[in-house]
């Protein structure tokens, strides 16, 4: 896209349409359209804070947001430093579209961002319009119609919101085609199969014809497929059909119940409806299975539609708790904490239009565009943008809606506990109510529990420790979160020495009898025992590396155990911690052969790489996994007897280099499937080439799959790499091996299901290969190896893959239907909603969707400071802790030894699999696939 159109080849073309098909602005453009797009757009990255365009000027381009934000401005007096802020465009939105007619712009465009656009100019936008301006006008604002003002030129601005066509309007009054048939196929199947669910009924003296029953539905809904989980999902699936009225509730009430409630199929409003014939009892019974699939995918958006439609005072927890886990992946809540975030889960609702200047709205799903009265449309926003708040800036009259927004923040802050030592805050903790300690006498001060907001970590650890309850064996929630998240804000080498000085040597009571010292002593020293054991069990083998934390525990180990002599309670506890301590003091044989034994590899760990210079010739260096790229660079300059200025270059097979950072550290194993480390002179970066080698195979080679590959290296990532990544192993000091070979080996299955189809030039071949890769995808996701399921599917789905259309005309149809249902689990709308709900009702152990888990910890890293007012902000620790704790649910249960699949296979087969051969150069792989089929005139 970096080439002007003129250059562009048809790979680059297909390139590039495959970044757009992703783009929500685009996502209902015809593909004809797109490829138009891709052959005369231009691509732009910007800097933060540039001007694109001012209010007033007239334009020359039009722009859809790739990635990054911008600012909409818009000034009552056409002065652009007055100009106030209404609403941010995000991933996804365009904009510009008053070149149609040559109007002046209506705002002030500027990126918030680093920010990557595509423009089109003016001339090709509009030659676009005239082609192909019905499936354009669901995305433009128009740029007619410009709304009339009363107000008078003082007036405030108001936004007027106006939904776009495309948007789901619940209580639709024409069900659509796809319900109105599901429902159909429903009720047949009910009258085939449970015809008595179907029947009069008889209540309170009255008779209800034809009705089924709320609960009987559910029950019987959840009989007929495995992909229906729980009672609330199968709600959500007949609430779709209730919200289109293709179900009734017989007294019209609009939300479907779990009760013994009577409901009837819209067939069944007339009298007489007739009982299905043969044909229609077979056409059930062959479509049930796709229908209730359908049903699945959009049951959590009427469901959540559903709750939403109630007063706030009429939630369930249940329902709370749904609006939340909505709310966490929204954008415009990314920055509030989960107490703020769980308080707008109660007060949530629907609006409409009429209701300008009083409330803050988040656009859940669709689109709106924004008027501004005299000005016209000024942009559009979509799913996770949020506006309103322009009302907020001109104090415009509040409605209920807005206070309840200012009740919250009050409200957090009058729960807020400060405590302070020398006038500073030291720790801060939110008091609520305890529902378990709560009496019919009212509140009192031992009806409040705590929770740690934030502080120093020293005083969040001494309030943890006061806090931990001896008599119980499960360990406060609050506790593994600090012991988890620690090395963000004080690492080992600082926590040691804090956990030994809260080992109490000697009473720390100054009042009191002589029995009340010793009890406080040693219930001091209980508690600090068990928080050193959870510690050492957390970090593992990882202590290893850090002689002063292995100074540490045996340490204390000492200490504990001069005590356990004379305190029975102190002997019990020391079983599990002087077992962690014999092994981490156990010598481990150190070296290359982790890689073959599959077993983790620690940062001290010694391995063997190659780094070639400009001629490819090579040297190999001996060094430790955690070395940094300063020490490699020297290491290799000792060999080649230059120490000059030397960079470290990852290089790609398609030529692409990346200058590793000086300190960046473990490098090899951040390397791309066959990129290779180069070192040189930066006067030599434009004459290194990749090696012959890194082109790939030139020949396919049919294969079976082994399962265990990727189950060996989950097994060894160890959970806080995950920490390490999000944070920045450079910040950390530590190594991610673990986890990039983890990540690496994602990417090679990915191109070797490319790579083996783009090989295959007999096209009868090829047909069965998709249909293996099928198969190899659905057994992946019978084992729970959904990492691998993603690997396989993407592959297939990349467009060197995607555009053999003679391949995939000839795929037989039940491997279609298949393909069909793997690219709906792995739908990203809605924050992967479809693959997050698959995924919470699977039981362990799973291998799971490993960039997904990075791509919530990043987004909750960069949505929350790590630090507020100097205070660690633990708020922020519990919510990424909770996604790590989602790989430790994951591991909870052992993987069994080798799966049926892999016992089958053979030797050779078993080191195939481990050391895939592949291309991964995207415009060799496009090359081949116009080899295969080249593009139809």
């Amino acid at each position: 896209i970096l080439k002007s159109p003129a250059e562009r080849s048809g790979e680059d073309v297909d390139i590039i349409l495959e970044r757009l098909r992703n783009v929500k602005a685009f996502e209902r453009f015809h593909p004809s359209l797109l490829q138009q797009i891709c052959l005369c757009g231009f691509y732009e990255c910007l800097e933060k804070g540039i001007t694109l365009y001012r209010q007033g000027d007239i334009g020359t381009s039009w722009y859809a947001v790739l990635s990054g934000s911008l600012d909409v401005k818009v000034s009552e007096t056409s002065s652009y430093q007055d100009a106030v802020v209404i609403c941010t465009l995000g991933t996804g939105t365009a904009f510009g579209e008053s070149i149609l007619d040559n109007t002046p712009r209506h705002a002030t465009i500027v990126t918030r961002e680093l920010s990557e656009l595509l423009r089109i100019e003016q001339r090709e936008f509009r030659s676009l319009w005239e082609k192909y301006h019905q499936c354009m006008a669901g995305l433009l604002a128009p740029p007619y119609g410009v709304m009339e003002s009363s107000c008078s030129a003082d007036s405030k601005l108001k936004a007027l919101i106006e939904p776009l066509i495309e948007n789901h309007t619940p209580l639709t009054n024409v069900p659509s085609e796809k319900i109105l048939r599901a429902g159909k196929i429903l009720r047949n199947a009910i009258l085939s199969r449970a015809p008595h669910m179907i029947r009069d009924r008889k209540y309170h003296l009255k008779t209800y014809r034809q009705c089924c029953v709320g609960t009987e539905l559910v029950d019987w809904q959840m009989q007929q497929s495995s992909c229906i989980h729980s009672r609330i999902q199968a709600v959500g699936m007949w609430q779709v059909l209730l919200e289109e009225g293709v179900l009734n509730h017989v007294d019209q009430e609009l939300s479907f119940q779990d009760k013994y409630l009577f409901y009837r199929f819209l067939d069944d409003e007339q009298e007489g409806a007739p009982l299905p014939s043969e044909e229609e009892r077979q056409e059930s019974q062959e479509e049930l299975q796709d229908t209730l699939l359908l049903l699945s995918q959009v049951g959590p958006d009427a469901h959540m539609r559903m709750i939403l439609r109630k007063h706030p005072s009429e939630r369930t927890a249940d329902d709370l708790e749904i609006i939340y886990e909505e709310l966490l992946h929204i954008k415009a809540l990314s920055h509030l904490s989960t107490t703020v975030s769980r308080k707008f889960s109660v007060l949530s609702g629907l609006f409409s239009q009429g209701e300008e200047g009083t409330s803050w709205y988040i656009i859940l799903k669709g689109s709106v565009n924004v008027v501004i009265y005299g000005k016209g449309v000024v942009c559009t926003l979509h799913e996770g943008d949020d506006f309103g708040k322009l009302a907020l800036v001109n104090d415009a009259p509040r409605a209920a809606s807005i206070e309840d927004f200012n009740t919250i923040l009050r409200d957090v802050e009058a729960n807020t506990v400060r405590l302070k030592e020398h006038g500073e805050d030291v720790l801060v903790l939110e008091k609520s109510l305890s529902s378990s300690r709560t009496s019919v006498h009212g509140a009192s001060s031992s009806n409040y529990k705590y929770k740690v907001m934030s502080g120093t970590p020293e005083k969040i650890l001494e309030h943890l420790l006061e806090m931990m309850r001896l008599d119980s064996q499960f360990t406060e929630s609050a506790l593994e979160d600090f012991v988890l998240m620690h090395c963000v804000f004080i690492p080992n080498s600082q926590l040691c020495p804090v956990l030994m000085a809260q080992y109490p040597f000697s009473p720390l009571l100054p009042n009191g009898s002589e029995q009340e010292k010793l009890d406080y002593t040693l219930n001091n020293k209980r508690r600090v025992i068990r928080l050193v054991t959870q510690w050492a069990a957390v970090h593992g083998y990882q202590l290893q590396e850090e002689d002063a934390s292995v100074a540490f525990l045996q340490e204390f180990f000492m200490a504990a155990s001069d005590d356990a002599k004379a305190i029975p309670a102190i002997r019990d506890q020391l079983t599990e911690l002087g077992r962690i301590h014999k092994v981490l003091l156990r010598q481990f044989s150190m070296g290359n052969e982790k890689l073959h034994k599959r077993q983790p590899i620690k940062g001290n760990d010694e391995i063997l790489f190659k780094v070639y210079c400009c001629d490819h010739t090579y040297t190999t260096i001996r060094v430790p996994v955690a070395t940094s790229v300063t020490e490699v660079t020297g290491a290799v300059a000792d060999k080649l007897g230059s120490a000059e200025d030397l960079l470290l270059v990852n290089l790609s097979s398609a030529g692409e280099k990346l200058i590793f950072k000086p300190n960046d550290v473990s490098v090899f194993s951040t390397l791309s499937p066959n990129g290779r480390l180069f070192a040189c002179r930066r006067d030599q970066l434009d004459s290194l080439t990749p090696l012959p080698e890194q082109e790939g195979p030139s020949t396919g080679s049919l294969a079976s799959f082994e399962l265990i590959s990727s189950k060996d290296l989950f097994h060894c990532v160890h959970e806080l790499e995950l920490l390490y990544h999000t944070f920045g192993r450079q910040n950390v000091k530590k190594t991610t091996v673990n986890l990039d070979l983890f990540l690496r080996r994602f990417n090679e299955i990915q191109f070797w299901v490319i790579s083996e189809v783009c090989l295959c030039s007999q096209l009868s071949k090829r047909v069965q290969l998709l249909k293996k890769f099928i198969k190899i995808a659905a057994h992946c996701k019978e084992y729970r190896n959904l990492n691998a399921f993603f690997a396989v599917i993407m592959g297939l789905s990349n467009p060197a893959v995607s555009r053999l259309s003679q391949t995939w005309e000839k795929l037989p149809s039940k491997f279609k239907k298949f393909y069909s249902e793997f690219e709906n689990l792995m739908d990203p709308s809605r924050n992967h909603r479809a693959y997050r709900l698959t995924v919470a009702k699977l039981e362990p152990p799973i291998i799971p969707f490993m960039p997904l888990l990075i791509k919530d910890m990043t987004f909750t890293h960069e949505g929350n400071r790590t630090f507020i007012d100097s205070l660690v902000n633990f708020e922020k620790m519990r919510m990424i802790a909770n996604t790590v704790k989602t790989m430790r649910h994951c591991r909870s249960q052992p993987f069994s030894p080798d799966s049926p699949l892999a016992s089958k296979t053979h030797p050779e087969v078993r080191t195939y699999v481990r050391q895939l051969n592949v291309i991964d150069n995207q415009r060799t792989l496009t090359q081949l696939s116009h080899e295969l089929e080249p593009r139809r005139s």
